[in-house]
């Protein structure tokens, strides 16, 4: 019963500029009836790095992924806004790879989606400025009900979870839905999905909200299941 999926690029890495594959892959959706939402790209370089050569590098090895985005139908690639340095240095640097990339994106009709993925990029009004920062109305937010650890370790830092996607919905396209763990009436123990799809549609946001599953005491495909019902049911 789910008619859309997310692709993640660590699945298919070499795949990128494989026409073969990529077509094969598009044929498959379009016999099923299943639309490609986007692909989340990883381990392809800093788009904030303070370096100018790497950070270029990681906005041009970023091209393939838009390239195989707007083959397969997608409406956007999702990115990470890694950077290192000061609060403000951080802001800087990573809009200006955000922007770069989005600049490449923008003729080809895709967008560039930024989610809150650990660092700084987990603390809401740090994303939203950089967002801000960027200028393109093609580089938005994909924030993830879970991802707001902005570090870990013996003295770990974590973001509010609902204050963080109040203030990157205003500039999503797209929405994650992360699970861990259920109770017996089938609600997640760590996220009240009552308050944050409130606060989704809130800001009239009426999209796909992808499934993402990650917790380990019951398998996969039941962790998905249930995750789908709730979502259903809250809806």
């Amino acid at each position: 019963g789910i008619d859309a999926v997310e692709y993640v690029n660590q699945f298919f890495k070499d795949k990128a500029k494989d026409d073969k594959y990529l077509a094969d892959l598009k044929q498959r959706c379009d016999d099923e009836g299943v639309k490609s939402l986007l692909i989340m790209v990883d381990g392809e370089g800093q788009l904030g790095a303070p370096d100018e050569k790497a950070r270029t590098t990681a906005v041009e090895n970023h091209y393939q992924w838009v390239d195989a985005a707007k083959f397969l139908g997608c409406h956007s690639i999702r990115v990470n806004a890694g950077s290192s340095g000061s609060y403000e240095e951080q802001q800087k640097l990573a809009a200006d790879g955000l922007r770069r990339l989005s600049e490449y994106a923008k003729p080809h009709g895709l967008n560039v989606l930024v989610e809150n993925h650990g660092g700084l990029s987990s603390n809401g009004a740090w994303l939203a400025s950089v967002i801000k920062m960027t200028g393109m109305d093609n580089c938005g937010t994909l924030p993830d009900f879970g991802n707001f650890m902005i570090k870990r370790g013996p003295d770990p830092e974590e973001y509010d979870r609902y204050k963080g996607v109040e203030e990157l919905m205003p500039f999503a396209k797209a929405v994650s839905a992360k699970t861990h763990d259920f109770d017996e009436n089938g609600n997640e123990i760590h996220t009240d999905y009552e308050r944050m799809m409130g606060i989704v549609l809130k800001h009239g946001y009426h999209g796909y909200v992808g499934i993402e599953y990650e917790g380990g005491k019951i398998g996969e495909m039941e962790g998905i299941q249930k995750s789908k019902e709730l979502l259903e049911r809250v809806a």
